[in-house]
């Protein structure tokens, strides 16, 4: 697969003051559009559960580079840019298209699993990997030790 997108709705309830998009908003749409790829291919919470496992966001950071207003069509895309081979820990990339041409923030987050019982990082069931490797890699994508 080489790439993974969903559109995105703007709700009045998602400007500001200023009438452009809450900054919130934006990491709203990323854990939106990361969970509904994952739960699309196979990972669900229902299997995350069973196996007591589920995915934990250690760091989260947005470029902003244009305003997005109510009324902009909006894509976000999802890339995996960085991952240790054993799933350990990742890294994720969002692109923010507005109006289908321009990108308007660019997402980063570091993530990890987290055993849900122990409450401690993990490594996820070897079965999850099949489906956590279709996502789409960034150009520059590399596995980490």
């Amino acid at each position: 697969m080489s790439e993974y997108k969903k559109k995105v709705e703007i709700r009045w309830s998602d400007l500001d003051p200023n009438f452009h998009l809450r900054h919130s908003v934006y990491y709203d749409w990323g854990a939106f559009v990361r969970l509904s790829f994952l739960n699309e291919h196979g990972l669900t919470p229902a299997l995350m559960l069973q196996h007591h496992i589920g995915p934990v966001i250690l760091r989260e950071e947005a470029v902003f580079k244009r305003e997005i207003h109510f009324g902009d069509t909006i894509e976000v895309l999802l890339y995996l840019s960085k991952c240790k081979e054993d799933l350990s820990r990742w890294t994720m990339t969002h692109e923010i298209i507005k109006n289908g041409t321009t990108l308007s923030a660019v997402l980063t987050i570091d993530g990890a699993w987290i055993d849900t019982q122990k409450r401690k990082l993990a490594i996820p069931p070897e079965d999850f990997k099949k489906e956590f490797n279709t996502i789409p890699k960034t150009e520059h994508f590399e596995w980490i030790i």
